[in-house]
């Protein structure tokens, strides 16, 4: 008789245990470091899991912080009926500091290319505080061009934006639709061509294709070009990510140049205006993500630059009607090996 009031006070603990074992599995206590995609991650879970077991606003977690990682019994998900499921809902993600479309497209589980879609958007570039929707169908919130020559106007549009990203003026704008004022409305559908030649891009300037005036120059723009596809990285000045200035600071004193690491604005301040830029010159641009002188990169000929920008070093033209737009100036950096 002992021995069975025995055995059955043993597998009672023993299932106590077990039980205890499994919920303290199903949570874990956030360290200094961590973020919300490292810790799907560890638990091969996704991202969007974690938000919804933890209904977490954000993506935003702090140390000490309990977070679900595994699905309890009211929330387990609903099995699976051989159907794929609809997306019905939209997610909203606002852009931090340091922020690039590659590491927001890892976080939710989807792409550069979707959110781009999703968001319209011209290039990889994004801006503190920026809104991105980053899942639900690009359908449903792109800007829907109907025809060749018109486009309808989407949540956020203005005059001035639909402009830009068409390479007209507002002007004209104004005047293929007959409007009075710059209003317009969701849903309105705007001739973009209109009696005028419209939609091509227009070159800032015409700098002059010289030859680079040194070899220390040459060897600039090679280790730029060898640069290529290197990561953005929000104050990076390195191999492994870099931020704009960080790019041009890496480049020049690889090239034997003393140049300090500094921001846009600080190269702004070492730099003098040129009208006729030479291969190695800077360009600036200016209110891009913030008032001022924002960005730069490195002029390499042909009215293109190479520069750390998007979610990696690459090489863009000045036609571009996003950087054209912003366009400030060539400079030349006064400084010497």
């Amino acid at each position: 008789m002992r021995r069975v009031i025995f055995t059955l006070v043993a597998a009672t603990a023993l299932s106590m245990a077990i039980g205890a074992s499994n919920t303290e599995a199903s949570t874990y206590t956030v360290k200094p470091g961590d973020t919300l995609w490292k810790i799907a991650s560890s638990n091969k879970v996704s991202v969007d899991q974690l938000l919804s077991w933890n209904k977490l606003p954000s993506t935003s977690i702090h140390p000490n912080q309990t977070i679900k990682v595994a699905a309890t019994s009211a929330t387990a998900p609903p099995k699976n009926t051989g159907t794929k499921a609809p997306v019905i809902s939209t997610s909203i993600y606002t852009v931090k500091a340091g922020d690039t479309l590659s590491q927001i497209a890892r976080i939710h589980s989807t792409n550069v290319s979707s959110i781009q879609k999703l968001n319209q958007l011209p290039d990889s570039n994004i801006r503190p505080g920026q809104k991105l929707t980053v899942s639900g169908k690009a359908q449903a919130n792109t800007p829907t061009v109907t025809k060749p020559n018109t486009y309808r106007v989407t949540s956020g549009d203005t005059l001035t934006t639909i402009a830009k990203r068409h390479g007209v003026s507002v002007s004209q704008l104004m005047s293929s639709n007959s409007l009075k004022t710059s209003s317009i409305r969701l849903g309105q559908v705007l001739i973009i061509d209109g009696s005028s030649a419209t939609g091509q891009l227009v070159t800032v300037s015409k700098p002059t294709t010289t030859a680079p005036s040194s070899g220390a120059i040459s060897t600039v723009i090679a280790i730029a070009n060898s640069s290529l596809g290197t990561p953005y990285k929000w104050g990076g000045a390195a191999p492994g990510g870099f931020d704009c200035s960080g790019f041009i600071y890496y480049a020049y004193n690889q090239a034997g140049f003393n140049v300090p690491r500094t921001s846009t604005t600080g190269f702004d301040a070492i730099s003098s205006p040129v009208s006729s830029p030479q291969i190695g010159d800077l360009v600036f641009f200016k209110n891009t993500y913030r008032a001022g002188i924002s960005h730069m990169g490195i002029f390499i000929g042909n009215n293109s630059f190479i520069h750390a920008g998007g979610d990696r070093v690459q090489v863009t033209s000045l036609n571009d009607s996003y950087w054209g737009s912003h366009f400030d100036s060539f400079q030349r950096l006064n400084v010497t090996k």
